[in-house]
Formats: structure tokens, C-alpha cells, sequence
């Protein structure tokens, strides 16, 4: 039973993992990169246990919102980076609370339909929460690692680098790749 839940929580961690190395290039520091990746798993680990407390027929509602809500804030923000790499001259340090605030929720949006499906399953929910938390917390910290290492070989500005990752991120979501 454990293999499983191990299994799903890192399935359930790849679209934060893609998110988090598209922003590694934003060579957050080593704390911020931290917070990111704590609150990827926070809201890795809190949405699917709501998912098992709301219920099968609230899950599948709320996930279906999670079909757009996650690629609309992804696209958004990569956007955002991409027009402010155009309008200034040089990259300069900005303050991150956009990622570490509003992505992470949307992305985990769908993994409620996951949580609502295990509670049925008989899954406990607080084992669920913290193994999934976890899980994607540690893989949204590699991803931005991973993320920051790449940004050295390729010879584009930082931030431009990362809205145009999140950018395909989006599309990527979209399109359910």
C-alpha cells in the first residue's frame, strides 16, 4: 500500500518538478529556493487531503477547474517574466512571491481528484498529505536546482529563459501533453 502511495505522490509531483526548473533560471537563492519548494509541497500535500475530507463528487468539480486553472497562472506568469525581460536592460533581482505564492496552488489543483479517490480507496489522509508533501517539495528543490545548472549553458537572460519555459509549461498543460 505504501509503494503505491510513494508511486502516485511522485506522479503526482512532475508538474511541479517541469514548474520548478523552469524557474531555476531565476537563480532564486538558495532560501528562497527552499520556500518555493516547501510551499510546492505544502500545497502538494494540503489539496489532496482536502480532495479525501470534501469528498469523490466536490474532487471531480473542483479538478475539473484545475484543467485550466494550472496552465492560466503558469502562462500568466511567463508572460509576465518575459515582458518585463523586453522592457528592462538587465535582469534585476525582483521579488519572487509570485512563485512562491500563486503557483503552486493552481498545479495542485488536480491532485484534489487524486486525494478524493484514495480517501474512497481507504487511504488514511494525513499519511497521503505528508507523503505527497514531501515528495514534491523534494522534487520541486531538485527541479530548481536542475533549473539553475541548465541556465549557464544556455546563453538567453535569466528571466526571459524562465517565462518562456513557463510558457511551454503552459502550452504543454494545455494541451494535456
Amino acid at each position: 500500500m505504501i509503494a503505491n502511495l510513494l508511486a502516485l505522490g511522485f506522479v503526482l509531483s512532475l508538474d511541479n518538478f517541469r514548474a520548478s526548473i523552469a524557474l531555476g533560471p531565476l537563480r532564486l537563492s538558495r532560501r528562497r529556493a527552499v520556500q518555493v519548494a516547501l510551499m510546492f509541497g505544502f500545497w502538494d500535500g494540503v489539496v489532496p487531503l482536502v480532495g479525501m475530507l470534501a469528498g469523490h463528487y466536490v474532487g471531480r468539480a473542483i479538478g475539473a477547474v484545475a484543467d485550466y486553472a494550472g496552465p492560466i497562472v503558469l502562462g500568466g506568469y511567463g508572460l509576465y517574466l518575459v515582458v518585463q525581460a523586453l522592457r528592462s536592460a538587465a535582469p534585476e533581482e525582483r521579488d519572487r512571491r509570485w512563485s512562491l505564492l500563486s503557483l503552486p496552488l493552481p498545479l495542485s489543483l488536480d491532485n484534489i481528484v487524486a486525494g478524493a479517490s484514495l480517501g474512497l480507496l481507504g487511504f488514511s489522509p494525513w499519511i497521503s498529505a505528508a507523503v505527497f508533501g514531501v515528495i514534491t517539495a523534494v522534487m520541486s528543490f531538485v527541479g530548481l536546482q536542475i533549473g539553475r545548472v541548465v541556465a549557464h549553458f544556455v546563453p538567453i537572460r535569466s528571466d526571459l529563459l524562465s517565462g518562456l519555459g513557463l510558457l511551454a509549461m503552459a502550452v504543454v498543460l494545455a494541451l494535456g501533453w
